[in-house]
């Protein structure tokens, strides 16, 4: 009897958006060998219509639910809500970086062309059915992004940020790799679907399918940077170009999120009475140790990196209440966060101060007098970030919040109403400077630029929609979670 050879699933529209953002970033690098006259900015703009492609696609394949490639890859609810928040996290990073890299002296092809790369691992990320896509796909993102938190060379805080983020990188690529490793040892497989079947027929109680799970942990844990694997971010986000940042607080975040509920929600739920005390105790360290550093820090990209610290553990608040409706608050939040965060980097990235960019809190003395439109502007992300209705900070926390606490975890609810409070003093006293305080020595000016500005105007059109008219998004949010728990 001659053996048959079964060829997987081949279906390229399960992985069509991804494939438009590669073939994007394909065709920038053909570009980029073309003669120009010093100016890239072309390949920006290129690189966005390929993101806006993409997400137009995404839209169209609303509603599908398949998998291809031998269960490896998922085109579901799921997939799709998070390739638009990576397609809105990278379209906003794009225009940010149009001006902000020749103003810095570093423009070049190849940054946009790592952008593009980065999202695609993100995308993989989110539509992994297999946790060897999961790590394919967090390479291809961590790789680029290690790049691009050192672009600026010759400055020793970005040669600091870079080997900083690579270093532990690596060191929690091993981690998440060997507990690959263990769970395929305790489970015969690293298909999400079966390792689920496995752990609902028993192997949940099994001490290598555990160790697996938990070193599966300290590979996200240091993705989302969760309190004990968040040395790196203050230095990385202080280090990196601001537009850099921005991307790894909000794309790189949303894809760790998504392949961590991927795991917990789908393969891993049979045992989610072993891993939910775990999540509930990273929540609270993050929330807790996230806001109380950030009270101490002058420089804003450093206050920022230990507040996303803090909306990790936010976050977390809804993975530990699980179901659709924890599930749903998370993506939601998300989706909120990531408007949020990329418009306070995108006012960062416009001022200066002496030639450098003003990152210090004092920097921030009267801006409200010389360019009130940007400090309203600012004052509106940061109102979200505190979680002040009725801005979309307020009502994703709100849900976060709502699902902690009809699901039983009442006390978790709280130390979040608390952290927010603690919260709410570092946020507030930078509106404090802006409108309270008269600068002290050289202004500080405003640089201007219409991609950025243009950038600035769709994050405040995604916060002001989402905390007035939140109700659709919502329910897209929580539909979007339902495949992971059938």
């Amino acid at each position: 009897m001659s053996p048959t050879l079964v060829l997987p699933v081949i279906s390229f529209r399960a992985i069509a958006p991804v494939t438009v953002v590669a073939a994007a970033a394909c065709l920038l690098l053909l570009l980029d060998l073309l003669p120009t006259r010093g100016r890239k900015d072309h390949l920006g703009v290129v690189g966005l219509a390929g993101v806006v492609l993409s997400m137009i696609l995404t839209l169209s394949l609303w509603g599908s639910d398949e998998r291809a490639f031998n269960g490896m890859v998922r085109l579901d609810g799921f997939a799709l809500f998070f390739d638009l928040v990576i397609g809105f996290a990278t379209g906003l990073v794009l225009l940010l970086s149009l001006d902000y890299l020749r103003r810095q002296g570093m423009e070049s092809g190849e940054f946009y062309i790592l952008v593009l790369f980065a999202a695609v691992g993100m995308m993989l990320m989110a539509a992994a059915g297999d946790l060897i896509v999961v790590f394919l796909g967090l390479e291809i993102m961590s790789l680029s992004l290690y790049v691009l938190a050192g672009w600026f060379v010759g400055r020793l805080e970005a040669g600091e940020a870079a080997m900083k983020y690579f270093l532990l990188g690596a060191f929690a690529s091993g981690f998440f790799l060997y507990g690959i490793a263990l769970i395929f040892g305790a489970t015969g497989s690293t298909n999400l679907d079966r390792i689920g079947v496995a752990v609902g027929a028993g192997a949940g109680r099994d001490p290598l399918l555990l160790i697996g799970l938990g070193l599966l942990v300290v590979g996200f844990g240091f993705k989302i940077s969760s309190v004990p694997f968040h040395m790196w971010a203050s230095d990385v986000y202080q280090g990196a170009p601001t537009s850099v940042t921005a991307l790894i607080a909000t794309g790189s975040k949303a894809a760790a999120f998504a392949a961590l509920l991927r795991v917990l929600l789908s393969a891993m739920r049979a045992a989610q009475p072993d891993w939910t005390m775990l999540m509930w105790w990273l929540a609270v360290l993050s929330m807790t140790v996230g806001n109380v550093v950030a009270l101490a820090q002058q420089n804003i990209k450093r206050m920022l990196a230990y507040s996303s610290i803090a909306h990790v553990g936010y976050i977390l608040v809804g993975v530990v209440a699980g179901g659709a409706l924890g599930g749903g608050s998370v993506l939601f939040y998300l989706l909120v966060y990531t408007f949020t965060t990329a418009g306070a980097f995108g006012v960062i990235l416009l001022l200066e101060r002496e030639g450098r960019e003003a990152v210090e809190v004092g920097d921030l003395a009267g801006l409200a007098t010389r360019h009130p439109v940007l400090a309203l502007a600012f004052s509106v992300f940061l109102l979200s970030l505190t979680g002040i209705p009725p801005m979309a900070g307020f009502v994703g926390k709100f849900y976060l919040f709502g699902a902690a606490v009809r699901t039983g975890y009442v006390w978790l609810a709280v130390i979040g109403v608390l952290n927010s409070a603690i919260a709410a003093y570092y946020y507030l006293r930078l509106i404090v400077y802006m409108y309270m305080r008269d600068p002290a020595g050289a202004p500080t000016v405003l640089v201007p630029s219409f991609p950025a500005g243009l950038a600035l105007a769709v994050a405040l059109w995604g916060v002001v929609q989402l905390g007035v008219l939140p109700a659709p998004f919502l329910d897209l949010a929580q539909a979007a979670v339902l495949p992971l728990l059938r």
